[in-house]
């Protein structure tokens, strides 16, 4: 049968669990996801058997053993049982006489949340694997039934396998059990799983914030103490700190509420999520009244329960702290102890009358609606919801920075900071007291060093890029000509890449010498580039540069005129025809290697040719070019044979006539 949507699960588990009852011989073995539902459903079972022989039976993990036992062992000739179980009864356990599975289709999985730093655990679907195990647990003896909740289509959508809990947990307590056995990777083990790399190394990052490593990664006596108390490294961490601290109580209840979910109900719109008022119900009980919530009595047991388990462990030889300092004060001491958890959470109000805050771990969390603690310049976000650029805040309190100072030194430095701003185009040079990512103060670095001022306008013109820099066109062209001699390899060397991607990959080999004194973009413009980039040039290569590449080449006329090699692959010769008379061939560079592009002008400059073959334009097109253009500039010299013509940079040769 499948879950009636609108009915609650338990409600639905009963049901089907009272008519195995009614239709089916033996006991009855019914997997639900966890305790809570666990016992909801067995008040429900419960009420209808009332003045019936059949027992229910609890069995999950926190049970105590008289309990867990009296659910395994066999019930008496002619009795029956229901025993009500989560996955804890798939294949570890053995329950002699079930002949029914009922199988609400759910379980609790451990899942790392990055809103509270831990594992929590969380509903699932079950798998098909599960599923099957779960059926196998009937009639192991004798023939059995299972009740599935589910319908068979749903079952096609069940996953084949449940994912492997390693693949998803957090591993900051595996890291910490790993350490305190003496093993520091993952690869000095043996596993059907190997745990993430990158989530591993976070997780000894965390420890060794903790003060469970040390810098060379092997357990600490402290990190032996937080092993032994068996919980999250972030909550052992708290409860030994709030002991040395003479907050002990204070350092439970806290851990306790954490484990758990929100005591506290409010009303739609109506949201606080400082912690403090978590602590005030756990104290006050159902006198407890803030802010319109309600508690959650059965939360609230738990909570007290378990923060009374923890200080009883916690009763050791070391002593607690003087009667004058073991006067707690919640309203502070809260956000102090949870700093110890969550070093890496403390967070500082980005400006007055903002919602939201920098915390020190890098990331950015908010309010989504104004709350007292969103008026407070730091506070400690104990749970996140982990997602967007700011998470939300579920759960804070807010901290001082003096008792942040005296409580965790160790997170406190203190570091010069030299930097490109990209806002004001320049090097900032300061020195910054930090708490984890959190500037808390900065104030102008005097004298910072030369080599890092230099590093960091690197990274400025790495981000400006290549036209930032102090080019001309002479400069350019003086590029293009080592540029054109490394595509052609001329005189047997080997060139520099003098491209901008060239420059740009090299950047820190050939400019930093040149930027002395240099702190912003303005600055830029005083710099000696052509000296930089020609400091790339051995001598062989300078010589070659200008006898292979010459800045000029003296035509017929004895004009010298400028070659560009920054126009195109071929470098250009831009000289006016009159020029060339009497030239055969086309003039050369690269040690005759390349004749030059010509682009022959008419009187007004513009390009009547362009070619690299001269004596074939002076026997071929000339002739054409010669009848428009003498119509067009009569006063200027158009000789019949150009070849046998005395070349000229006037209009015509000194005593021509027209």
């Amino acid at each position: 049968s499948a879950l009636q949507r609108g009915k609650r699960m338990e409600g639905q588990v009963a049901d089907a669990v009272m008519r195995a009852a009614r239709d089916e011989e033996g006991s009855v073995l019914v997997f639900l996801p966890g305790a809570g539902e666990i016992r909801r459903t067995a008040a429900l079972i419960e009420d209808r058997l009332a003045g019936s022989e059949i027992a229910v039976a609890p069995l999950y993990g926190n049970l105590p053993p008289a309990e867990q036992d009296r659910a395994i062992r066999p019930t008496e000739r002619g009795h029956r049982k229901i025993v009500l179980a989560t996955s804890i009864a798939e294949t570890s356990l053995t329950i002699e006489g079930i002949r029914v599975v009922v199988d609400s289709g759910w379980m609790r999985v451990p899942r790392f949340s990055p809103g509270t730093g831990m594992s929590r655990l969380e509903t699932v679907r079950v798998s098909k694997s599960s599923a099957d195990q779960r059926r196998g647990r009937a009639g192991r003896l004798s023939p059995g039934v299972c009740y599935r909740l589910w319908s068979e289509a749903a079952h096609q959508g069940l996953m084949d396998h449940s994912v492997p809990e390693i693949l998803s947990a957090d591993l900051a307590p595996l890291a910490l059990e790993m350490a305190a056995w003496g093993v520091s990777e993952p690869d000095d083990l043996s596993w059907l799983d190997p745990p993430p790399g990158a989530a591993f190394r976070s997780a000894r990052r965390l420890l060794h914030g903790l003060g469970a490593l040390n810098d060379s990664g092997i357990i600490t006596t402290h990190g032996r103490e937080m092993a032994r108390l068996g919980l999250h490294p972030r909550l052992a961490h708290m409860l030994l700190e709030g002991r040395e601290a003479g907050r002990t109580r204070l350092a439970c209840e806290l851990a306790a509420i954490l484990e758990e979910r929100d005591i506290l109900h409010f009303p739609p719109g109506a949201k606080d999520a400082d912690i403090r008022l978590r602590v005030e119900a756990v104290r006050g009980g159902r006198a407890f009244r803030a802010a319109g919530a309600s508690v959650k009595t059965g939360a609230l047991n738990r909570i007290r329960a378990q923060a009374d388990r923890w200080e009883k462990m916690l009763k050791s030889p070391v002593p607690e702290k003087s009667p004058a300092d073991h006067r707690e004060d919640p309203d502070r001491d809260a956000g102090a102890l949870l700093a110890r958890a969550y070093p890496d959470r403390v967070g500082r109000r980005r400006a007055p009358g903002d919602l939201r805050f920098q915390l020190s771990g890098g990331r950015g969390a908010r309010f989504i609606d104004f709350e007292p603690l969103a008026a407070e310049e730091y506070i400690v976000a104990a749970e996140l919801d982990g997602a967007g650029t700011d998470a939300r805040i579920h759960l804070a309190a807010p901290v001082r920075l003096e008792d942040l100072e005296a409580r965790l030194p160790k997170h406190f430095i203190e570091t010069a900071v030299i930097c490109w701003n990209p806002r004001t185009e320049a090097v900032d040079a300061r020195r910054e007291e930090r708490f984890g990512e959190l500037v808390l103060r900065d104030h102008p670095l005097a004298n910072p060093h030369p080599d890092n001022i230099a590093d960091a306008m690197l990274v400025g013109i790495r981000r400006m890029g290549l036209s930032a820099l102090p080019w001309d066109r002479r400069l350019n062209n003086w590029r293009a000509r080592a540029m054109f001699l490394r595509r052609e390899a001329a005189g047997g060397l080997d060139w520099p890449d003098l491209s901008d991607e060239g420059l740009m990959e090299r950047l820190e080999d050939w400019l930093p010498p040149f930027l002395g004194g240099i702190t912003r973009k303005s600055q830029l413009q005083r710099l000696d580039l052509k000296g930089a980039l020609a400091a790339m040039l051995s001598w062989p290569h300078r010589k070659a540069l200008d006898d292979l590449a010459p800045t000029h080449i003296i035509v017929p006329s004895g004009s010298k005129i400028p070659v560009d090699y920054a126009s195109g692959e071929t470098p250009v010769l831009a000289v006016r025809l009159q020029e060339m008379f009497g030239a055969v061939d086309t003039p050369r560079v690269a040690g005759g290697k390349v004749p030059l592009l010509l682009h022959l002008l008419s009187p007004a400059g513009r390009p009547l040719q362009v070619t690299q073959d001269l004596g074939g334009f002076w026997t071929g097109s000339y002739e054409a070019v010669k009848k428009e253009m003498k119509g067009r500039y009569p006063k200027h010299y158009w000789p019949d044979n150009p070849l046998e013509a005395r070349p000229t940079n006037r209009a015509k040769p000194r005593g021509k006539g027209s």
